[in-house]
């Protein structure tokens, strides 16, 4: 899932472009038998294509939770947890438009999303534009929770070190 709102410039937009592409080449260099779906969202969410998600530039408003609800239909519809390993990961500045969403966006989390997930990566790009508060709403709301996993990204050199929060893991 990639925020593509407004407060997401270029700049941020290529760093979780390339992030994503050394996740998705990871993944697929590791397992068989992969499937990778791919969510944009600024105020409301859609699933688009590989080609699509690595070259879009779209802008807007903030909902993160629309990404969510999204991200937990086709997941409800198509992966049932018995038969799947579930892996999540979401790129955005933070900048979410209300606290109300982003409570909406902690509900679905607690509720929806990680009961069914091994994990739910949340990679956060620094923004000039961006509040960059989500990921300490996401750090207060789940202390404890070992399937979220957070990681500040400042900069394109510290995406190697943001691979290695997400994928370091091993879980």
């Amino acid at each position: 899932m990639m925020d593509v709102s407004g407060s997401m410039g270029d700049e941020q937009k290529e760093i979780v472009r390339t992030e994503s592409f050394w996740i998705d080449t990871w993944i697929r260099s590791q397992y068989n038998d992969v499937e990778i779906r791919y969510i944009i969202h600024d105020a409301t969410a859609r699933e688009v294509d590989q080609q699509t998600f690595y070259h879009t530039r779209e802008s807007g408003g903030t909902l993160i939770s629309s990404a969510y609800r999204l991200a937990n239909e086709i997941i409800d519809k198509e992966y049932p947890v018995s038969e799947w390993n579930i892996y999540s990961f979401h790129f955005s500045d933070g900048d979410n438009w209300s606290g109300e969403d982003t409570k909406l966006c902690v509900e679905l989390l607690r509720h929806d999303l990680l009961p069914k997930l091994n994990a739910f990566c949340y990679g956060q790009v620094e923004s000039r534009y961006g509040s960059g508060q989500f990921i300490k709403d996401l750090l207060e709301n789940f202390k404890e929770e070992e399937r979220l996993i957070t990681s500040k990204i400042e900069s394109k050199e510290a995406i190697y070190r943001s691979l290695k929060d997400f994928l370091g893991k091993g879980k």
